[in-house]
Formats: structure tokens, sequence, C-alpha cells
């Protein structure tokens, strides 16, 4: 018998999950680790803040999975040993044959003083009902969306945002302008400098005015002030705070020092044998120079393929799976259309290009809601 250690019941952990128990002979044991209770699909944090659905239409128990015959433990991870390929869990000490670490980004609001007490955090899902109230609740000025660290996960997010605000404001007649601003040196960098000028002038063709390498160093109230000392004034401020690795993860010597967990490419191995790490958590170098945005697809492909791997080396075959940098990001535009971010990453340069807007799009990133909630967990 063999068994499986999985951190983190996000995207990547449960694509990992489900795959290896398809894949594994009866009597493995497939173990999944999540501090939380449910699994929420993360696009649904846009549609709560401008009305457009619940994050409870996108949340499932994860304990549905035990049904599929996944032992889920809920529990935080206190430390990590990848020696051994184990982890202490609540106390509780598990070791395993393979260990998969897929803990995220860890969102880091208190890096930017004020942040917490000025600003509405996008991507905390439990602040969305408190933030839609302050969208719905607001009858004009000045709102600002800021991006207040990089790299962070799902990049179009905040864009996205931006434009259903905007369209959400506009429908009830609340003007006073709109301004997003990022520290990075365009919107979406891996386009390339002319695929975010087009993207650029979408922005601008709503009405958004958008500020690149603008580094935030504190919030006050009403202004968000930057280390070259720009003034931002805002009556409403949207942010994606600063992220991290997980504390546990750093202090398991799984970054070797870095930022993030340092994987190859292909197979999602890190410099222990036996331990993968899929997802946020690591870093993966593209031949730009860039590193492969976090986004749930990809955590979703790379889990395949590190439960492939594994189920290839515990039958005795030879591992032949590979990820191959290939996805896409929806981003919706507003007026009941999107586009998709879609290439191949891993390309030399990268072959990443912007869509056109379509119905279509929008209805497809709906349909890939529902069809990967009730693959993972039943209709």
């Amino acid at each position: 018998m063999h068994r499986v250690l999985i951190l983190g019941g996000g995207f990547g952990g449960i694509a990992t999950a489900v795959a290896l128990r398809e894949s594994l002979a009866a009597d493995d044991e497939v173990v999944l680790v999540e501090r939380r209770p449910t699994f929420v699909m993360g696009l649904r944090k846009n549609w709560a803040l401008v009305g457009h659905g619940t994050i409870a239409e996108g949340t499932r128990p994860l304990a549905a999975l035990a049904e599929r015959g996944i032992r889920v433990v809920a529990g935080m991870v206190e430390s990590i040993d990848p020696a051994a390929r184990g982890a202490v869990i609540d106390g509780q000490r598990i070791e395993a044959d393979a260990l998969v670490v897929a803990l995220g980004a860890q969102r880091d609001p208190d890096a930017i003083p004020g942040f917490r007490e000025h600003a509405i955090d996008l991507y905390d899902v439990e602040s969305s009902e408190a933030g839609a109230a302050a969208i719905e609740a607001f009858t004009g000025g000045r709102v600002v969306v800021g991006i207040f660290g990089a790299p962070y996960p799902c990049p179009p997010a905040p864009y996205e945002l931006a434009l259903l605000l905007m369209e959400r404001l506009e429908a009830r007649n609340v003007g006073g302008g709109m301004l997003v601003f990022t520290p990075q040196p365009g919107s979406l960098p891996i386009l390339g400098t002319d695929g975010c000028a087009a993207f650029d002038g979408r922005l601008a063709g709503a009405g958004i005015t958008f500020r690149p390498r603008t580094v935030a160093a504190a919030v006050e109230p009403g202004l968000v002030l930057t280390q070259d000392g720009l003034r931002i004034p805002f009556d409403l401020l949207l942010g994606v705070p600063p992220h991290r690795v997980p504390p546990v993860v750093a202090a398991s010597g799984l970054t070797g020092g870095g930022p993030w967990v340092p994987v190859d490419r292909g197979t999602l191995q890190t410099s222990f044998p036996g331990v993968y790490a899929i997802g946020d958590v690591t870093a993966i170098g593209l031949a730009n120079g860039m590193p492969l945005p976090k986004a749930g697809v990809f955590a979703h492909a790379e889990g395949e393929v590190v439960a492939a791997r594994i189920a290839d080396t515990f039958a005795g075959r030879e591992p032949t799976a590979a990820f191959t940098g290939e996805g896409m990001c929806f981003l919706e535009t507003g007026r009941g259309k999107a586009t998709m971010v879609a290439g191949n990453f891993f390309a030399d340069p990268p072959a990443v290009g912007l869509g056109d807007d379509s119905a279509d799009n929008l209805a497809a990133k709906h349909a890939f809601e529902t069809e990967r909630l009730a693959a993972w967990f039943g209709a």
C-alpha cells in the first residue's frame, strides 16, 4: 500500500487528489489536508463584488471528496518535513510515499501600512459580502483599483473587476472616475508591449485611467502614498494585497531561501525526491525572464501531471507525463462578453495572446465553473 499526502485543498490540490484516486490502486491512500471546510471557485470573488452572483454558489464542502475515496483531514499544517515526505497537522504527524505541496500564495495585507484599515481586499473571500455592500452604498467619487504587489494570483482579475465595476457604476449613474495602478511595467506583461497596449486601450475605452510602474508604500484615509512620493486620492479603494509564500513552506527549506518554491517545470518535482509543488506556491521561469503567472488553470494541469507521475512511479513504470505550459485565463470585459489570455507560456518567446471579446467566451467561463464543480463534487 502507498500513501500520497497533499497539502492544500485549492484548485491544484483537489485536481491532484481526484486524478490520483482515479489512477491508483484501491488500497493506496490519498490524503488531502486543508484548514478550511470548503472549496471556493476563485472567479466568484469578482462576481460577488459587482452583484453577478454569490460566493455560496461556487462553494462546495471538501468532505464530499470522501465519497470518492479521498481522506480529507481538516487542520492547519504546522510544519513540513520534505526529507521524510511528511507534515504535522494540528499536532498529528503524517508521512507518505509522495508529498504534494499545494498551499498557494498567502495574502499579506499588513505588508502595506493602512491597507487593512482603508482598502477592500479583493482577494479575501470572507470580506466579499462587506465589499459588495460598500460598492452598492457608494454614491460617487474617485474609485481606485490598486495592485499593491507582484506576483499575485490570477493576473487578469483586478482589470476584470475594474471593467465590471465601471459598468455597474454607470448603470447606477454613479460618477467620479476610476484609476487602476500596478507596480508592473504593463497591465498584463506576459502579453508583451503590443499586447499590453491593446488591452490598455480597452481600459481607456471604458473610461478607466491606467497607471503602471506605481509602487504603493502606504494607505491613509483617502490617499494611497507611493514610493516615489505620489499621492493618489480615492473615495473607494479596492486592492490586491501583496502575496508571499506561506511561512510554513518557507520554514521547510523548500524555497531554498528564495521567495517561492523552485520546481522542475516539466515534472513539478522539488529538490527533494518524491516531493512536488504545484500552483501559486511555485516559481517557474519563462524564456523571457518572467515567471509563469499564478493561475488556477495551471495549478489544475500541474496537479494532473503530478498525479500521473506518482501513479506511474508506484506502479513501477517510467513516468512520462509533463507539464507543457499551455493554458488560458478568462477576462470579462463587460456588456456580457469576455476575452481570453491564452497560449503556450513555455514557448521561446512565450506565444501568448489576447482574444476577441465575445458572449461565447463568457458562456465558456460559466460552463468551466459548472463542469469543474460537477467533475469534482458531483452535480
